[in-house]
């Protein structure tokens, strides 16, 4: 039983609290890290870790700073507030940081402490977007880019003002999809930074060869229920796969409108040819990057 469950670091700066807190999760089954301190859950940190339980003060910080932390390098994992001080009381912080707040002054406490750590970890270990059989060699691969130096060089910006006017569409964009989110190294059209991966729809995209038309999105069911879509009014979208020499995908090169839109095979031949640039593009880059002419 005790396999089947994620390992959790609980952080209390109180020995006695910590040690109660500490046996109720194993006695549930739970693999538990017992930390003091901040310093002390950054180094019991790795990638087995499915839950992060921290007490809002700490020796050294509070648990806001070790959210940040954990989200920093972890982005996947969730933490949960088990702390005496009512949601009101905590100094910052907020939904986009904490999966849920347990007040430990309730009846049951632990008890319901253990609840919600299964429910978070089992849904946090549920893959909300589809990943590549080979994505830990892709991942390297993407991370040989120097993004922000890419985001500065003018060639990749003509490449999307053209397809913009090319297609006659409102948004065309280049972007990287690393672990965690689409990083766009040139969008014209929008100012979009950066996408979640489970939000974006290139996520889809770079596994297959085929350019990639979603005609109306709200009638997909892959993403009629992505709200970031609806926020950033996309109702259209083409996106052809970009890879290195190797065929590792990096991202994309797409297409993005504010009305359904349908492409012929003409203008599907023509993304590609414009992914095909942007892949010539990243070579030359990470080429004279090395030294290699």
């Amino acid at each position: 039983m005790r396999a089947e469950l994620p390992t959790v670091v609980c952080v209390d700066g109180d020995d006695e609290t910590r040690a109660v807190t500490v046996d109720a999760l194993d006695t549930a089954g739970f693999e538990v890290r017992a930390c003091g301190s901040i310093a002390a859950a950054e180094a019991a940190m790795d990638d087995s870790v499915g839950c992060v339980v921290t007490t809002a003060s700490l020796p050294d910080g509070d648990g806001f700073d070790l959210v940040e932390m954990v989200r920093e390098r972890y982005p996947d994992c969730p933490c949960l507030f088990f702390t005496s001080e009512p949601p009101s009381d905590l100094p910052r912080g907020g939904r986009d940081q904490i999966v849920e707040y347990v007040p430990r002054t309730v009846p049951q406490s632990h008890d319901r402490l253990v609840d919600v750590v299964k429910a978070a970890a089992a849904e946090a270990t549920q893959a909300a977007y589809p990943v590549p059989q080979n994505e830990a060699k892709r991942l390297d691969a993407v991370e040989a880019y120097d993004v922000d130096e890419l985001s500065a060089l003018e060639t990749f910006e003509r490449l999307t003002s053209l397809i913009t006017s090319h297609f006659d569409i409102d948004v065309a964009f280049v972007g990287l999809v690393d672990a965690h989110e689409e990083r766009f190294i040139a969008c014209e059209g929008a100012n979009w930074r950066t996408l979640s991966r489970e939000d974006t729809i290139c996520t889809h995209t770079i596994l297959t060869d085929e350019v990639m038309v979603v005609e109306n999105v709200q009638e997909d069911p892959r993403f009629t229920g992505v709200d970031r879509l609806e926020e950033l009014e996309i109702r259209s979208y083409a996106g052809a796969r970009i890879t290195d020499e190797d065929g590792n995908a990096l991202g994309a090169v797409c297409c993005i409108h504010g009305e359904p839109r349908s492409y012929t095979r003409a203008e599907r031949d023509d993304l590609r040819r414009f992914a095909d640039e942007v892949e010539e593009q990243l070579s030359l880059r990470r080429r004279l990057g090395a030294g290699v002419e």
